[in-house]
């Protein structure tokens, strides 16, 4: 995994949990759903790249 990609997915599951405590905060279910989702799409980019790197080696 290049560490443009881990930068990038990092930054991606930061803003999900911001977006996840900012609709906690304000009872804003949806932006909880939202940033909930942004966390996961980042686990599942994280996980492809790690299935590539596995094949590499």
């Amino acid at each position: 995994m290049g560490l443009d990609d881990k930068i990038r997915n990092a930054a991606e599951k930061v803003a999900g949990k911001v977006k996840e405590g900012v609709g906690e905060a304000t009872d804003n279910e949806r932006l909880q759903a939202e940033g909930r989702t942004d966390q996961a799409k980042a686990d599942v980019k994280d996980a492809g790249e790690n299935v590539k790197d596995a094949f590499r080696k």
